[in-house]
């Protein structure tokens, strides 16, 4: 009897090995093809532009190409979902986005996927938004702003990068902030919003600074303000919407990497050690807060419960602003 009580202990441990050591060889082998890096929206916006900053770097870490497909459409649900909707392999991660994931299960009556289809990896980065106008308003700061909407109630517009999106959430808390009336325009991406904004289809915009920049420093565009609580790593200059006299104003984006939920967690954690790894470096640091994203990190467990914090935040907002979608 003592013997078979033994016995079975022994199997049990070597099953544990067998297990661990598996679950190792199969972290060691991945990746063995290319990894699609799915992107809800459209090139030339904030999102492509992040994901297109890591993604080689990643590759080269990882030692396979890591392939962005951009899904646009529906403020990142179409994306989202088709990650959703993956294997649960490790060959298919996904750029996940505050508006997709803490704004949009507000303001869609049904939702194509839930948080549970997909697994956290890494919170990449916290995105001030920026206040830009196009050089033919004339505006210097934000008290400029408000005076000119009051004076032309209805006539302003600002783009988005689609209903429902954080820039859309941003400019009715400000309409909410200061009374002001302005008309909301949507574009299927950031790329669209800020081209219409260059061309003077719209007036202004709270876009995010990657797609922003480059137009700013050619003075093709004017900004006024951050709408984060503190100022911008990337836009010291630039003062805080409170700053500006709308107190209580405070916006501010996030990014980071999903996985279809059952994925390994063994992948999981490589994938975020590496991806740790990545924005931790000082070069890798700096061309992200150049372009306005400010590194995060963390383990997957922390930005799981980021992302239900930020689902909490954004309810009564999105309730008070009434936007609603479908």
């Amino acid at each position: 009897m003592k013997l078979a009580r033994t016995l079975l202990i022994m199997l049990g441990g070597l099953s544990m090995l067998w297990a661990s050591g598996a679950a190792w060889v199969h972290a060691q082998a991945y990746p063995s093809k290319p990894i699609r890096f799915i992107v809800p929206w459209p090139p030339g916006g904030g999102a492509d532009i992040m994901s297109r900053l890591i993604n080689q770097p990643l590759g080269d870490a990882l030692g396979q190409q890591v392939i962005i497909d951009n899904r646009g459409g529906a403020a990142g649900n179409i994306g989202a979902e088709l990650a959703a909707k993956s294997p649960a392999d490790g060959y298919t991660i996904v750029f996940a986005y505050s508006g997709t994931h803490s704004v949009n299960p507000h303001i869609y009556r049904k939702m194509p996927f839930k948080e549970s289809d997909l697994a956290p990896v890494i919170q990449l980065a916290s995105v001030p938004q920026v206040v830009v106008v196009h050089p033919s308003l004339p505006v210097k700061n934000i008290r400029d702003l408000i005076a000119v909407v009051k004076a032309r109630p209805g006539q302003l517009s600002y783009a988005s990068s689609g209903n429902g999106a954080i820039n859309h959430l941003a400019g009715e808390l400000f309409k909410m902030r200061t009374a002001t009336d302005i008309v909301h325009v949507p574009y299927k991406g950031g790329g669209p919003a800020a081209v219409a904004l260059l061309s003077g289809e719209v007036g202004m915009i709270f876009g995010e600074p990657a797609s922003m920049i480059g137009y700013l420093k050619a003075g093709k565009l004017r900004a006024l303000a951050v709408t984060s609580a503190k100022r911008a790593l990337s836009l010291p200059e630039l003062p805080t919407m409170a700053e500006s006299g709308v107190a209580g104003y405070d916006v501010t984006s996030w990014n980071g990497i999903l996985v279809p939920a059952g994925t390994p967690r063994e992948i999981i954690a490589r994938l975020n050690a590496e991806l740790n790894k990545l924005i931790a470096t000082p070069a890798m640091r700096d061309k992200m807060i150049g372009l306005g994203y400010e590194p995060a990190g963390g383990t997957p467990e922390k930005f799981g419960e980021f992302i239900r914090a930020e689902l909490a935040k954004w309810a009564p907002v999105v309730k008070a602003a009434n936007v609603r979608v479908d």
